[in-house]
């Protein structure tokens, strides 16, 4: 078991989500930060689903009541392991009555706690992934609380002889405060005029600080739209539209001063202009962006886009293999 002393500013059980039920309203969640997460438990050697934490800016301070090891990844932050540092991207042997705490992050938002053998919570439709708004999965379906108390598997056969064993510098993300988003451009871009599409092109976004796990806002330069009538029942505003379907990563114009991009807890449809899709690969960088900094967006194909996420799969093979020699 594992009791949380402080919780943090937002700490909520995830896992690699759940999927299949979108199209019922009911979006994947899950890490915000798939790559860090699943790295995490690559290292110690859990499936990649096992459910651990997710701490977002400032993380907790927890005390464990199990021998177990753990790993940290994610945002770089500074770990102590009673008072005394930790390394990040690395197994730790933690013993019971030890206290696990946190520094601030430096860069980047989202941070990972994995567990050998998992942390056990209820799964709800396949998941134990936090879906906040609807208050459900994880634990009692919200972030953690002083005094929560969450039970721990066993740790995995051999897994305490895996201690000291780290992820290879090359396999770590950089947390940058300037980044480069790559996406599809389509669905409903033909209302967009071609100067739109080059103001969102070639503008400077900074992140809005009401960013979360819903939807990553961005304000920027105007995108005009043509001059088109709005078509029936899409309400009074020129950037509303027939509902459609949203797919995680779109990317939202509802006015000419900001765009949106859904993220794991987003709506499944509604009635704004959109202007494209952010690739799968890439919203692991999103959630990781800081209030103010800036990202470019760049427009690229959907053979391009597949072959971002077969690289990014290549890579994690390659490292699965490197972590069992």
């Amino acid at each position: 078991m594992l009791r949380i002393i402080m919780p943090g500013i937002h700490t909520t059980v995830q896992d690699m989500g759940r999927q299949g039920n979108y199209h019922l309203g009911v979006p994947p969640s899950g890490a915000a930060d798939k790559y860090s997460f699943l790295l995490g438990n690559l290292l110690l050697g859990n499936p990649l689903e096992y459910a651990g934490l997710e701490m977002t800016l400032l993380g907790p301070k927890i005390e464990f009541h199990k021998k177990t090891v753990i790993s940290l990844t994610g945002a770089p932050v500074e770990p102590c392991l009673n008072h005394q540092p930790i390394p990040m991207w690395e197994n730790i042997i933690v013993q019971e009555g030890d206290i696990l705490s946190f520094k601030g992050v430096t860069n980047g938002v989202k941070t990972y706690l994995c567990v050998s053998g998992g942390i056990q919570v209820p799964q709800i439709l396949d998941s134990k992934s936090t879906y906040s708004l609807a208050q459900f999965g994880g634990y009692q379906g919200r972030k953690l609380k002083i005094g929560d108390e969450l039970m721990l598997a066993e740790p995995l056969p051999g897994v305490f002889k895996q201690a000291g064993k780290r992820i290879p510098k090359e396999f770590i993300p950089l947390f940058n405060r300037d980044n480069e988003i790559r996406a599809v451009m389509g669905l409903s871009s033909y209302r967009i005029s071609d100067e739109g599409i080059k103001s969102f092109l070639n503008s400077d976004w900074k992140v809005s600080s009401e960013s979360d796990r819903v939807a990553y806002r961005y304000k920027g330069e105007s995108i005009s739209l043509k001059d088109l009538d709005s078509p029936f029942g899409s309400g009074n505003s020129q950037y509303g539209i027939v509902d459609t379907v949203y797919p995680i990563g779109v990317i939202l114009v509802p006015n000419n001063e900001e765009v949106i991009v859904l993220l794991n807890d987003g709506t499944s449809g509604g009635g704004f202009v959109t202007i494209g899709t952010v690739i799968s690969t890439d919203l692991d960088i999103i959630a990781q962006s800081r209030p103010l900094s800036t990202t470019r967006f760049s427009a690229i194909t959907v053979d391009k886009a597949i072959q971002a996420r077969m690289e990014r799969q290549k890579e994690i093979t390659r490292l699965t293999e490197l972590l069992r020699k």
